[in-house]
C-alpha cells in the first residue's frame, strides 16, 4: 500500500514573542519582594506555538506574525526557523519591540504579564501581503494576541477564499457573531466562556456549538458536545509540553 506523504498546509496568524520565565519558591503580592531561583527565556506567543505545534506533527506551516527589530526578534525568527516553519512573512517592525512575557512560576502556580509590543502592529495590509499563502492553505489558525480588526479582517478574508479557520479564543474577549458562524472550530478554556460567548450556562453554550467549541479546563481534559452527548478526552500526564 502507498502512503499519502503529501503534508497539509496550514498557515498561523498570530503573536510570537519571547516568554521570560522566574522560577520562585512563591508568587509575591503587592509590596513584597522574593529571590528567584533562575531566569530562563524560552520562545511564546500562542500563534508561534501553533506554528511549532503543527510542524512538528508533520505538516508544512507558515507563520503571519510581527516582531521588533531587536536580538529578542532575531531569536524567535532562529527559533522558528530551526522548527522548519515557513517566517517569510513574519515581520519586523521599525516601531516596537518584539512581544515578551514575563511569567513568574512557582508550585502554587503562574503569575504573568504581557507586553504585546510588535504583535499589536500586525494588521488587516500584512494579511493582504501573505494572501498567496492563504490562498493554498488546507487550514488557518489564530488566536486573540493581535488586534481584534486583524482577527475580524482574517475570519472575511478566509471565508471569502473559502478557507477553514480554527481560533484558540485566548486571551479571552468577545467574539463576534461572524467569528462563530464561521470558524470551523474553536478552542476556549472553560473559565472564559462567558467572556467569549456572553452570558449562559456552561452546558448550554457547549450544546448550541455542537463539533465546533472544544473546551480546556485546569486538568488539561477537553471536552466538547458531538450533537448527540459530550465526549471527554484527558491529556497524557507525563506530557510536558510549554502552555501559554
Amino acid at each position: 500500500m502507498k502512503l499519502n506523504n503529501i503534508k497539509p498546509q496550514i498557515v498561523v496568524v498570530g503573536s510570537s514573542s519571547i516568554d521570560l520565565i522566574l522560577r520562585t519558591n512563591k508568587i509575591p503580592t503587592a509590596n513584597e519582594t522574593v529571590l528567584a531561583q533562575n531566569l530562563r527565556s524560552y520562545l511564546g506567543g500562542k500563534g508561534a506555538n501553533q506554528a511549532i505545534a503543527t510542524s512538528r506533527l508533520g505538516a508544512q506551516t507558515s507563520l503571519i506574525s510581527r516582531v521588533g527589530m531587536d536580538p529578542y526578534g532575531q531569536q524567535v525568527l532562529r527559533n522558528l526557523d530551526d522548527e522548519e516553519v515557513n517566517v517569510a512573512y513574519v515581520f519586523e517592525d521599525e516601531d516596537e519591540d518584539t512581544g515578551t512575557a514575563y511569567v513568574t512560576a512557582s508550585e502554587e502556580g503562574n503569575s504573568i504579564t504581557v507586553i504585546p509590543a510588535a504583535n499589536y502592529n500586525l494588521s488587516p495590509s500584512n494579511i493582504d501581503e501573505a494572501e498567496k499563502y492563504l490562498v493554498n492553505a488546507d487550514l488557518i489558525l489564530t488566536q486573540l494576541e493581535i488586534p481584534s480588526k486583524t482577527v475580524e479582517y482574517l475570519f472575511r478574508k478566509a471565508k471569502n477564499l473559502g478557507k477553514k479557520i480554527g481560533i484558540y479564543a485566548a486571551p479571552a474577549s468577545r467574539l463576534s457573531d461572524e467569528i462563530i458562524n464561521y470558524a470551523t472550530f474553536i478552542v476556549a478554556k472553560s473559565t472564559d466562556l462567558e467572556v467569549i460567548f456572553g452570558e449562559g450556562n456552561h452546558d448550554d453554550i457547549i450544546k448550541h456549538l455542537p463539533n465546533k467549541l472544544f473546551v480546556r479546563d485546569g486538568a488539561n481534559s477537553t471536552s466538547y458536545f458531538d450533537g448527540s452527548e459530550m465526549k471527554y478526552f484527558r491529556k497524557d500526564p507525563k506530557s510536558h509540553a510549554h502552555n501559554s
